[in-house]
């Protein structure tokens, strides 16, 4: 799979080989299968908490709500029983306004890559994040602060300060897709693709590595730690899918990504909903999307449970199909 660009590089040669375009996700798999009134359950992410608690999926704990701007020079109190922390937007999108805080005192606060804020910094993220500067659309939002995932060890050599995540496409309740996200010095800590992470395709029967990816192009050792991404291997790996598959049932979506992380304590855990994950996966994977949704409409049951569904798709050929 590792010289898949260089084999398919024309638009026609792409969609040949099953590529999912942007025009026909969003009209043909997006509009078919995703109610635009569910979008809500996945955009905010504290309806997508509180959703994962009632179906039994693991997140990262809750630590506080803040909705209003009075609210925002009290924060400290809010976490002051949290060595580390995380604010996000809770409808926000590609990881933009996620701030990781690894560690704090009263004067400042390091985040995960390194980098040093006083109070008023951290202030000033929170006054803006409820201001919509990060939120999809620029609509005013709320800032949620969660507990920092305490990420396995394994893969201690395969994420550059951040938290590396699975992201999972689900396709009508089964995984279809799936990479690793592994952040890099570029990045500043955060696994997203856009900023400079390494995207690495693994085999949905496996968690084993396909292929990887850093802006779109191939590569085969991570670039600040040098580690081999093709030794790389997801553990737990029935529990991923069956978070993913969960999703289904959780928000009605036909279509979506589950961000998945690893805990060293609490095994795999849900981070965050998707109802227009990217196409990037099929790049990271070095395989079309297309063909793998055909495939599910043709030949996969419905009516089954997440864990069936799961095991179903694990008893198939224990290989990714050329």
């Amino acid at each position: 799979m590792w010289n898949w660009f260089e084999k398919f590089c024309s638009p026609q040669a792409l969609k040949a080989q099953g590529v999912l375009g942007m025009n026909a996700r969003n009209y043909k798999i997006i509009a078919k299968n995703n109610n635009r009134r569910q979008y809500p359950l996945v955009d905010d992410k504290v309806q997508t908490k509180t959703l994962a608690a009632k179906a039994g999926i693991n997140t990262p704990h809750l630590i506080g709500v803040i909705e209003y701007q009075y609210q925002v020079k009290d924060f400290i109190h809010i976490v002051k029983d949290y060595p580390q922390f995380v604010i996000k937007p809770a409808h926000g999108s590609g990881g933009k306004g996620v701030l990781v805080i690894k560690h704090w005192d009263d004067d400042c606060f390091v985040t995960a890559s390194e980098k040093v804020l006083t109070f008023k910094d951290v202030y000033q993220h929170i006054s803006n994040t409820l201001s919509g500067l990060f939120s999809l659309g620029g609509q005013y939002d709320v800032a949620v602060i969660e507990e920092m995932v305490d990420f396995s060890d394994r893969f201690k050599d395969f994420s550059y300060q951040g938290v590396p995540d699975v992201r999972i496409i689900v396709y009508k309740g089964y995984p279809a897709m799936s990479m690793m996200r592994l952040a890099t010095a570029e990045s500043a800590g955060r696994a997203n693709l856009h900023q400079g992470a390494v995207g690495v395709g693994l085999d949905i029967f496996t968690g084993k590595t396909l292929n990887a990816v850093m802006h779109n192009m191939p590569i085969f050792e991570h670039p600040d730690t040098h580690a081999d991404l093709r030794k790389l291997e997801v553990p737990l790996w029935r529990e991923h899918l069956i978070i993913g598959a969960k999703s289904y049932e959780m928000t009605g979506l036909g279509y979506l990504g589950a961000d998945i992380v690893l805990d060293k304590n609490k095994g795999p855990m849900m981070l965050e909903l998707n109802a227009r994950p990217g196409l990037a996966i099929q790049i990271a994977n070095g395989r079309g999307l297309m063909d793998v949704i055909k495939k599910i409409d043709k030949t996969y049951p419905k009516g089954l449970t997440p864990e069936e569904r799961v095991d179903f798709l694990l008893n198939q050929t224990q290989a990714n199909p050329k």
